[in-house]
């Protein structure tokens, strides 16, 4: 785990991409929505300002109707000076990585969402729970398993509420490939193929160092797979087997893989394969049934995602993911006090069990046990 000052120094030299422009709603509010704190959005604070907090989230906390951008946590100074001038945000609502605990007294906040480096989320979690705050988390939500229970058991213990950033959940054209699946519109599912692949771009950014990502493609879109094989069957998988793929790149890919391949069993006798990759382009979700089949090609990027069947054209609305997933979370904590159960930690420890049982069978060539 690096040092707050070289995770400071690191933080200021990604390069993660910039310029998205930043797009208005005038979503009308629901009346009938109990807001909580006297009529008060939830408050938001983003930790890491990096590209998907940018370009993604500030985007949809500018159009949810229940929550906003309360407030901000970032290393840089000139990107707190320019969050702060472009959201409004109050000095008071912006913290460094050392100073972050003092969010604990901020009453404007009532979520942070961490969207920092895979290794990072561990402490922020932790942090923001001895702090009393309900903690979102980008996915992967650690590095290991034992840190993914540990932050289940930290957010517990401070009675905080602990989500995933599974922002598919909520987005149209995955909700009807869960549903034709799952109630088996076209029968008994089969085999599904996923695949989620890119050509990654800078050598020197975090996603190629193991500490900090924890691993390679397999965690950062693989993750996309893994779940699609869970969600589409809805079940978990019995074992696995996996492959690594051949590395090309010698140069770049000196501490995580450059392609991953896996097989998993479910208990409906559905089969999975599945690949991920940092040097193919590649997105797909496959599901074969007994009396037809599913495609989705986008099927994980942030769309517009296209679907069909055997029987023609998906016709599902393009929405802003990670809108309508903030707009869902925030809505069932309002009324509820909690966060949807499959945006839960416990689902988020489900995807690590799978996803460092996939790097154990790469490893050592054996079929791993799953249950």
């Amino acid at each position: 785990m690096p040092t707050n000052h070289s995770r400071r120094s690191f933080l200021q030299t990604l390069s993660l991409g910039v310029g998205s422009t930043l797009v208005t709603s005038s979503i009308l509010a629901n009346k009938n929505l109990p807001l909580v704190k006297n009529q008060k959005k939830l408050g938001i604070a983003l930790v890491g300002l990096g590209s998907y907090a940018k370009n993604q989230l500030a985007v949809a906390l500018t159009q949810a109707d229940n929550c906003y951008l309360a407030g901000i946590v970032t290393g840089t100074s000139s990107k707190a000076e320019e969050w702060a001038k472009k959201y409004n945000i109050p000095q008071k609502n912006i913290y460094n990585y050392q100073n972050f605990d003092q969010i604990a007294n901020n009453k404007d906040i009532d979520i942070v969402y961490i969207v920092l480096p895979n290794s990072m989320h561990h402490e922020f979690v932790l942090r923001a729970a001895k702090a009393g705050k309900h903690v979102m988390c980008e996915k992967p939500m650690s590095v290991s398993v034992k840190q993914a229970e540990e932050m289940i058991k930290a957010c517990k213990e401070a009675g905080v509420q602990l989500g995933i950033g599974y922002r598919l959940h909520f987005e149209p054209f995955t909700k009807e490939v869960m549903r034709l699946s799952q109630q088996k519109v076209l029968g008994d599912v089969h085999f599904v193929q996923t695949n989620f692949g890119f050509n990654i771009g800078d050598p020197a950014q975090w996603r190629l160092k193991k500490e900090l990502a924890g691993g390679g493609p397999l965690m950062d879109v693989g993750i996309y797979c893994v779940q699609a094989s869970r969600y589409v069957t809805g079940e978990e998988p019995l074992w696995v087997t996996a492959q690594f793929g051949p590395v090309t790149d010698k140069e770049r890919f000196t501490t995580v893989e450059e392609s991953i391949s896996w097989q998993m069993q479910f208990p409906g006798n559905a089969m999975v394969n599945g690949f991920s990759s940092y040097k193919s382009n590649i997105e797909q979700l496959y599901v074969s049934a007994n009396n037809g089949w599913i495609q989705l090609s986008p099927a994980y990027s942030y769309g517009p995602l296209k679907g069909r069947t055997n029987q023609g054209e998906m016709n599902q609305p393009v929405v802003h993911h990670q809108t309508v997933m903030l707009q869902a979370i925030c809505k069932e904590f309002i009324e509820t006090n909690t966060f949807p159960s499959h945006t839960s930690g416990e689902e988020g420890l489900r995807d690590m069990r799978i996803l460092m049982g996939i790097y154990e069978a790469a490893r050592t060539g054996k079929k791993i046990n799953l249950v």
